[in-house]
């Protein structure tokens, strides 16, 4: 059951552009959930995140597309492979985080602590590049986006997409060279 559609439509989309795209999702949400379901081995989870897909294509503005259905099933494969890729981190986290044996590892803390200043140092480094070299590498390492899937939808060519890229593991692996700041009271 969709719930909590919003009565208006757009201004800047064709009249009736909802309701075809309502009316394609609906024929198409059976097999999308079939699909899923054989990806992530879970009806009640292939159910909700064909609900997910329907409430993100919802909130944004339609974009045409030759064939809205096929569209729709790849997207649904797509948001099935994301939901495996963001378990299975969520389970290498999750064993990360559960030691073997209480206090076997002596060090854990200190590297702890020197992964906390890596991932701050990269933070900064990304801050610090150019927003289009930023959003570049967001959508490529952060939401798994190819080079010529982000060259297509920035208006680039691939070769661009993949020098600011470089441009970004650069920033970032200069950023891990930087020393670290000492602790107050420490010595060299």
């Amino acid at each position: 059951m969709l719930i909590g559609l919003p009565p208006e439509s757009r201004d800047d989309e064709p009249r009736g552009a909802r309701a075809h795209f309502l009316q394609v999702f609906l024929s198409q949400r059976a097999q999308m959930e079939a699909l899923v379901n054989r990806r992530v081995g879970c009806r009640a989870t292939a159910a909700d995140l064909v609900q997910d897909l329907f409430l993100r294509f919802w909130r944004r503005p339609l974009v045409q597309v030759e064939e809205l259905s096929t569209y729709l099933l790849r997207c649904a494969g797509n948001i099935a492979i994301d939901h495996l890729r963001s378990e299975g981190t969520r389970a290498r986290v999750k064993e990360g985080w559960q030691p073997d044996e209480p206090d076997s590892h002596g060090s854990e803390p200190q590297a702890a602590l020197e992964a906390g200043n890596d991932l701050r140092h990269v933070e900064a480094a990304l801050r610090a590049l150019p927003e289009r070299t930023r959003q570049i590498f967001l959508l490529n390492r952060i939401h798994g986006r190819k080079y010529a899937d982000i060259a297509k939808a920035m208006g680039l060519s691939q070769s661009a997409v993949e020098k600011h890229m470089m441009r970004a593991l650069e920033a970032c692996k200069a950023s891990l060279r930087e020393p670290a700041p000492r602790l107050p009271g420490k010595a060299p």
